[in-house]
């Protein structure tokens, strides 16, 4: 690969990584063929996207992108050997990935080196069954609709009652008198 090559790569993944809030670093060596493309596949069929690139070349694509000289700094001790990038826009679906193709293929890889999600970095495979608990931005969106409901509907759901009550109680006062 000459200079004008790692550049247009170097450029192309900074662009990645500027666009995607969310991203997985692991390793995936000592997979079969099969098992890659498998992954590869259920990964594309959610939207996500995996490429391995050299490490150095991350390293100088993260460099590039970061707005700050600290923003990935936690996630270079992790370019060390055989390293896929996993883009997503939903931060635990590429773990939840993972996890369900680790249990049908009854393998422990791929590894998980680390991840970046929004601001926060997750180093060791270790973290994965965290990330895969992580809510998505609908799920918290959704839960924040329904704590802001359930005042509004017990309200509604107390003066509904309560018309009934009154009504009840003339009821039986008209009956009596």
């Amino acid at each position: 690969m000459n200079k004008e090559e790692k550049t247009a790569v170097i450029e192309e993944l900074k662009e990645q990584i500027a666009q995607s809030p969310f991203f997985y670093l692991a390793d995936s060596s000592a997979m079969t063929v099969a098992q890659i493309n498998t992954l590869r596949r259920r990964l594309f069929e959610n939207g996500l996207q995996m490429t391995v690139v050299k490490n150095t070349l991350t390293r100088k694509a993260l460099e590039a992108a970061a707005s700050d000289s600290t923003k990935f700094e936690g996630l270079y001790d992790s370019l060390h050997g055989p390293t896929a990038i996993i883009f997503t826009d939903v931060a635990n679906t590429p773990a939840k990935i993972i996890k369900a193709f680790r249990k049908e293929k009854d393998t422990k890889k791929p590894l998980l080196k680390a991840a970046f999600i929004d601001s926060a970095i997750f180093v060791g495979d270790d973290q994965l069954d965290a990330l895969a608990t992580l809510k998505s931005k609908e799920d918290l969106l959704g839960e924040l609709i329904g704590l802001l409901n359930s005042p509004m509907s017990g309200l509604l759901s107390q003066l509904a009652s309560g018309g009934q009550n009154v009504m009840g109680l003339l009821k039986t006062l008209e009956n009596r008198g």
